[in-house]
């Protein structure tokens, strides 16, 4: 059992501890209540946390699908007139596959892959003819996901190596970077323009079906 979950059971039970039980002291009865209300609080939010994360694999899957959407209704469809600025930015799907037994190394990848599309739809958006709140809420539940997954990897990998000391993820995870790389190169040689952004909205698009996919191999 995870040592801080044990920790925290052991607060709650010392502190629902009768007053006479303490030892024949007296105790302020204004204190008593305090104790117990942060007794409460710690155990609902332990409970809250792993309930949290045992459904991680449902809340990611109803954002992600949430993100292609706001992806395809913020932009309509592909400018015709941009055609000719469509990129191979070679996604390295297959490097990104993690085998059955590497479930966490899974999460790490789709935490990586989320934290890049949220850096890049961060910057320089001024030409882009995108419906602002749409760009918003995208931006709001890449921010979300990225968040939980951060929480329940680090409560997963707390007494195991962290992926940069992983040799199984070092070579996936360094052709992700690179991948994200020559993405901002791209906006930068064309000067974040219109049909630039629309070309990386719809490689993002292929970003969040890959993850999909992965999520749906993870939970099989």
């Amino acid at each position: 059992m995870d040592e801080k979950y044990i920790y925290e059971r052991h607060c709650i039970s010392s502190c629902v501890k009768c007053p006479g039980d303490r030892g024949g002291v007296k105790e302020d009865p204004m204190t008593t209540m305090w104790l117990l209300h942060i007794c409460l609080v710690l155990l609902f939010s332990t409970e809250i946390s792993s309930l949290d994360c045992n459904l991680l694999h449902f809340q990611q899957n109803k954002v992600n699908m949430e993100s292609l959407a706001l992806l395809s209704k913020m932009g309509g469809q592909f400018p015709l007139r941009c055609l000719n600025e469509n990129r191979n930015f070679r996604f390295p799907q297959k490097a990104l596959r993690p085998r059955e037994s590497q479930e966490k190394n899974g999460k790490v990848v789709i935490q990586e892959i989320l934290q890049q599309i949220f850096n890049i739809f961060n910057k320089n958006l001024t030409q882009a003819a995108w419906d602002r709140r749409s760009v918003e809420t995208l931006q709001n539940g890449l921010h979300q996901q990225t968040e939980q997954l951060e929480t329940c990897l680090q409560s997963e990998m707390e007494n195991e190596t962290p992926y940069l000391g992983n040799e199984k993820l070092l070579f996936p995870m360094l052709k992700l970077k690179k991948y994200f790389q020559r993405i901002r190169d791209f906006l930068k040689e064309k000067q974040y323009s219109l049909c630039a952004w629309e070309t990386i909205r719809l490689e993002m698009g292929r970003c969040l079906l890959f993850i999909d996919q992965l999520m749906i191999r993870l939970q099989n």
